[in-house]
């Protein structure tokens, strides 16, 4: 059997978040202080809804944001890694579940040529219309009250689980790896043969660490891509 490696985006793959990183597109290089007022602290989709709308009225197109996108840098490591996922695809399955949006990952990863590495990859649609602007949607609807309205990464993992199953494939473990608070919630869902790979000084560390007698996954820390490459050389393929 396979093993499942689950991927969060921002700060896991990337050392920034891509939804913040593509302001840099604008003439000023930010926001204005009355669109950033929009955002209510829940509903992230929405208020991205409202920036790709206000980059689209600035008359950038296409071509400027790929080029701004593809200038955002990956963790140490992780291109590394990801190359090395694409040798070890008969002992794993390898997936993403990111708040991002299909457009800005798929750019990304075939700015290094990592696409290859992932099986599927669940975020929010996002195409451009006619007139040039990014449009997104949100990835499903759920009824998790600790998750955004338009994404349960808990959800997304478990149904993916099972819908592989149906197909005949039963996977001996799975192996979380992410640094924000939406992880967390996936990282509950999993089991005692299980490992969450969580990443050092940002927030899902500290939320694990008030949760440890709680968790039944293998709690391991890493800082580089590096790191966990020793790690699924050791645990999957010695």
């Amino acid at each position: 059997m396979k093993s499942l490696l689950v991927f969060d985006f921002d700060h896991t793959i990337v050392d920034g978040n891509s939804d913040t990183w593509v302001v840099r597109c604008t003439p000023e290089k930010k926001l204005p202080d009355w669109l950033q007022k929009k955002y209510d602290g829940k509903h992230w989709n929405e208020y991205m809804r409202r920036v790709f709308g206000y980059i689209g009225d600035q008359g950038i197109k296409e071509p400027e944001i790929k080029q701004v996108m593809e200038s955002i840098p990956y963790c140490s490591g992780m291109v590394d890694l990801l190359k090395f996922i694409c040798q070890i695809k008969k002992h794993v399955d390898c997936i993403i579940i990111s708040d991002s949006n299909t457009v800005f990952i798929n750019w990304i990863l075939e700015f290094t040529n990592t696409r290859l590495a992932f099986d599927s990859i669940f975020t929010n649609p996002a195409t451009f219309d006619e007139q040039g602007y990014l449009r997104i949607e949100n990835f499903h609807s759920h009824s998790c009250p600790q998750c955004p309205d338009n994404l349960c990464k808990r959800k997304a993992l478990i149904e993916f689980v099972a819908n592989q199953l149906k197909l005949g494939v039963q996977y001996k473990k799975v192996i979380y790896i992410g640094d924000g608070g939406n992880d967390l919630c996936p990282i509950e869902s999993l089991k005692e043969n299980d490992v969450a790979m969580v990443r050092k000084g940002y927030r899902l560390e500290k939320l694990v660490n008030e949760m440890l007698e709680s968790l039944l996954p293998m709690i391991v820390i890493w800082s580089s891509g590096e790191e966990i490459i020793s790690y699924l050389k050791n645990s999957l393929i010695a």
